[in-house]
């Protein structure tokens, strides 16, 4: 944990140790990460940049998800948080964390690789929230497969259709409702770029999405409606001890940087807000790349 407007060396300020070896089944939960997750509980400290706003985040419950609605409602956000069922202990402390912030937590569990559940969420914003103005859209899956015969269509499946369809679904769902001014920032990954050769399925996803999102964006600017996309490079999450990538791997996950070490959340909170607020006024169609100096084209 480090003060977020504290200046402070890069390299050192998160651990570059060793992760220790550990697997998670289902979804994975921050609540049994070994070596905790920092996203920005402690440290982020909000001024009024997203005051009255009525935000959608996915995926809130832990990871980079969790530290975007900490942000948002400490920014001055109302939050619907979207998460898996499993992931509820999970999603419970997020949504005490937004309600400390004096906000309005809306549990919203389900999966959003169901067409029907998708949509629903946005009927739950505007019921909740009495409207719809932020879609932080972070929620993903990313299961490692090391020969590609071994990936099942199933497993395919699964994965496009919460890393994309959910997507498509959501955004559609959401746009009768979104006034000008409206926020969508949409997340990728590093994987879009320099994709591993056991993340086939997740890394073609990610590229879909930076490429869906630059065409929307074309399509949105005249209404008003900017769409954005934040790509993390290798960030410490349940996602990555919950299949995401082989254990033996975790003990030097980010280590490839030039900063040399894994990313946090709470180092990730900061880009969506800033896309999100009225700062980024003339910014859409945008890739913004948090991922420890790794280039990028």
């Amino acid at each position: 944990m480090t003060d977020q407007y504290l200046m402070t060396n890069p390299v050192t300020q998160y651990t570059s140790e060793d992760f220790p070896e550990q697997q998670q089944d289902g979804p994975g939960l921050d609540a049994d990460l070994a070596v905790k997750a920092d996203h920005g509980e402690k440290s982020y400290r909000g001024s009024g940049r997203l005051t009255g706003r009525r935000a959608l985040v996915t995926g809130a419950d832990s990871g980079i998800g969790r530290a975007v609605a900490i942000a948002f409602a400490r920014e001055g956000a109302d939050v619907v948080l979207s998460y898996l069922p499993e992931e509820q202990i999970d999603a419970d402390e997020v949504a005490a964390l937004v309600r400390e912030a004096g906000r309005k937590a809306v549990l919203a569990p389900g999966d959003i690789a169901d067409e029907t559940f998708a949509r629903s969420l946005i009927a739950t914003a505007v019921r909740e929230l009495g409207g719809l103005d932020l879609m932080a859209n972070v929620a993903g899956r990313q299961q490692f497969v090391e020969d590609l015969a071994d990936l099942t269509s199933e497993s395919f499946d699964k994965t496009f259709r919460t890393n994309v369809s959910a997507l498509f679904w959501v955004i559609q769902e959401a746009l009768p409702h979104l006034p000008p001014g409206a926020s969508i920032i949409n997340t990728s990954s590093i994987q879009a770029y320099s994709p591993s050769p056991i993340l086939v399925d997740y890394a073609s996803t990610k590229a879909a999405i930076n490429t869906m999102s630059k065409s929307l964006a074309q399509q949105l600017a005249p209404r008003g409606i900017r769409v954005n996309v934040v790509a993390p490079g290798p960030i410490w999450t349940p996602l990555q001890t919950a299949g995401g990538q082989p254990p033996e791997a975790l003990k030097e996950f980010g280590q490839q940087t030039p900063l040399g070490r894994a990313g946090q959340p709470a180092e990730l909170a900061s880009a969506y807000v800033y896309l999100a607020s009225q700062e980024s006024s003339y910014v859409t169609g945008e890739t913004l790349n948090v991922n420890g100096g790794m280039p990028t084209p």
